[in-house]
């Protein structure tokens, strides 16, 4: 399927195509051309092909969706599919004037995607390309078919533009949080003495698939325990499970921690948790517009230091939306290797974060809240703002 641009003239483009203009202009490139899923699906506005949801991999390759966007001019943009994608524009058309459903592998995807670089006339062009998530068979592709136009990476381009998020991305932000905070606490009270965490993880994964989450991963401690694999080891009186978990909203990641015991929490696990959350609060109340980067690291860092269990406590805070870790970049290497190249930087309304604060206490166990921060001119909005202190298990057995 081929269809041109007099077809679809009038089609709406789902993203702030002027901001993109500016972020292109910026880093020197004229056009862009997106192949991880997850920039492909912003520049659609949205949509994510749900047959490779899961998996990339279909016979001898794998799919390679592809957006072509040039600088200035939307009229020219083009998305390279899949041949079963034809039934999905049938149903809600692509805003891109050509579509392209015919590919089966990435070499198709790259010929296609040539075909249309060339009917542009880019002679001397800078392409931005997404070196990570481009095939090297299609770049060889590419590379070999584009004559004197340079191919330049675009990540970090891509990665600013994805950064500001709209009132719908964050709506779906909101909805992730929500909904993995009522599975937790769901978990929470349907789990009891001598559940395994094997058991645990698999009633986590029923409860956020059944309201509509993808669900992702879930990183789980009992007792004194620091390992956070699934095992058979069980849940015991007195202990304390941590519970973290990523679900994926239409593509938009909810990203959590919440703790539970099972019985009555002692001062001492009250004492703790209230020292974490006292890290959190310092992060959450920096999370304002036009604050540095930086400096809400810096002040959460300050409280933790000043805190009678320091030496087992960690703090991190990163971006989040349509990946766990994206833009802006807070933290050097702090535990995901990247350049904090954000830190000074003042914060925008629309960025989304996620702010845990992590205790390995040797004898109590894994304690740690992790929580979604929206920052808003108003102020920060905590998305899934509950079970954040000691929750109690087995409460649904009783």
């Amino acid at each position: 399927m081929n269809t041109n641009a007099a077809a679809r003239s009038q089609a709406v483009i789902p993203f702030d195509h002027h901001r993109v203009d500016r972020l292109m202009e910026e880093a020197g490139i004229d056009v862009l051309l997106a192949t991880s899923k997850h920039n492909v699906q912003y520049l659609l506005g949205g949509y994510k092909f749900i047959f490779f949801s899961a998996m990339d991999a279909i016979g001898h390759s794998r799919y390679l969706p592809v957006v072509i966007y040039e600088k200035g001019r939307p009229e020219h943009a083009a998305y390279i599919a899949n041949k079963m994608e034809g039934g999905e524009h049938h149903n809600n058309p692509f805003w891109t004037p050509t579509l392209h459903t015919a590919t089966w592998g990435t070499v198709d995807a790259a010929k296609l995607a040539l075909d249309h670089l060339k009917k542009l006339n880019l002679s001397g062009a800078r392409i931005g390309i997404e070196p990570g998530f481009l095939p090297a068979d299609a770049y060889d592709v590419l590379r070999g078919g584009l004559g004197a136009a340079a191919l330049v990476g675009a990540t970090a381009m891509l990665e600013r533009m994805r950064a500001i998020k709209t009132p719908q991305e964050l709506q779906k932000l909101r909805t992730a949080s929500e909904l993995i905070t009522d599975s937790m606490l769901a978990v929470f009270a349907a789990m009891g003495e001598g559940s395994t965490k094997q058991e645990i993880v698999e009633a986590l994964r029923r409860e956020e698939t059944n309201r509509g989450l993808q669900f992702e991963y879930a990183l789980l401690t009992l007792g004194s325990s620091h390992n956070r694999a699934v095992s058979p080891q069980s849940w015991q009186k007195g202990e304390v499970m941590s519970l973290d978990s990523g679900g994926n909203y239409h593509g938009y990641i909810g990203d959590l921690c919440r703790m539970a015991v099972l019985g009555e929490p002692d001062a001492e696990l009250q004492d703790l948790l209230a020292e974490i959350e006292s890290i959190q609060q310092a992060a959450i109340s920096r999370a304002q517009v036009g604050v540095l980067g930086g400096d809400l690291i810096a002040h959460a860092e300050s409280v933790l230091k000043a805190g009678p269990s320091a030496k087992f406590n960690d703090f991190f805070a990163h971006g989040m939306g349509l990946i766990t870790h994206e833009m802006p970049f807070l933290m050097t290497n702090h535990p995901v290797a990247y350049e904090g190249t954000d830190a000074a930087k003042p914060l925008e309304a629309g960025m989304v974060l996620s702010v845990e604060t992590t205790m390995l206490h040797p004898s109590r166990g894994f304690i740690k809240i992790e929580d979604t921060v929206a920052i808003h001119e108003a102020g920060p909005e905590l998305m899934g703002n509950r079970g954040r202190g000691w929750n109690f298990g087995g409460t649904a057995r009783s």
